[in-house]
């Protein structure tokens, strides 16, 4: 790379590279949208505008890049994940979340309602942008615009598709929703749907099959067992340990005539 164009840095990343070219920032992954992209107004770099000059939500990803946030004038960042690093305490005013379980809306709505009359621009992120961070956006517009919590979570969800929160951050919100206006509002039908709980399939790496192996039925009363036999139709009075034996009519004197010799080699010896 020339001299010159080392001068001169991408005016949207703030990296060396030819974007009006079509090149690839090697640093960040910026590019120049293609055509079928144009259109659309939110790109993968870039976090997600929910109000105007004023209220982005994004990800870890997104506060990672700390010139795309430059380029958008985000000065202030609201980080809801304690355990996501801030990563460019020079350059923002960072204000993170404590609890990792809890949602804290009245925190959360505190720092940005003071970024809204600093008429600074904030950006809201957790790890992937899709659970937390959303949820305080929700709760922020329920508090500051007066908005349902039906409507506020269209209004995120239109301008963040990727939005899916979970059941438990859903409960919070209604609870919080009906602490400000004193009763959820269910005539609304824009809500989340959320897949039933299954139990989890443990896989260790292995391909799942398409098709699970059943189950054997231990205690199912009409499965057959691998021990059962076939019942043996014999007398108690004719049964026989050991092997069986056949059936020569013997005297019933066990001092009576000699039995008939089966054997032609044994000779009778003479007992005079």
């Amino acid at each position: 790379m020339r001299k010159r164009e080392r001068e001169n840095p991408c005016g949207v990343c703030g990296h060396y590279h030819k974007y009006e070219e079509g090149e690839v920032c090697g640093v960040c992954g910026h590019r120049m949208p293609a055509v079928s992209e144009r259109t659309s107004i939110q790109v993968s770099a870039f976090p997600s505008e929910i109000l105007p000059e004023f209220l982005y939500l994004g990800s870890y990803d997104n506060a990672s890049r700390s010139e795309l946030l430059k380029t958008q004038g985000i000065s202030r960042v609201l980080n809801t994940v304690p355990a996501c690093q801030n990563l460019y305490k020079n350059s923002f005013t960072y204000h993170y979340l404590q609890d990792d379980k809890i949602l804290q809306f009245e925190d959360a709505n505190q720092f940005l309602e003071q970024c809204e009359r600093d008429k600074a621009r904030v950006l809201v992120h957790c790890m992937s942008g899709q659970k937390r961070s959303p949820a305080i956006v929700i709760a922020y517009l329920m508090k500051s615009r007066g908005w349902r919590l039906a409507l506020s979570y269209q209004w995120v969800k239109e301008r963040r598709p990727a939005v899916e929160l979970t059941e438990a951050y859903y409960r919070q919100l209604q609870e919080y929703e009906e602490k400000i206006f004193g009763s959820t509002d269910k005539s609304n039908p824009t809500l989340p749907a959320f897949p039933p709980a299954a139990a989890p399939l443990f896989s260790f790496g292995f391909p799942r099959p398409n098709n699970p192996v059943p189950v054997p039925t231990f205690n199912n009363v009409g499965a057959t067992s691998v021990f059962a036999r076939p019942p043996l139709d014999i007398p108690p009075q004719d049964f026989t340990f050991g092997a069986s034996q056949p059936q020569n009519n013997i005297s019933a004197s066990a001092f009576g005539a000699n039995p008939q010799n089966s054997n032609p080699c044994d000779i009778p010896m003479d007992g005079s």
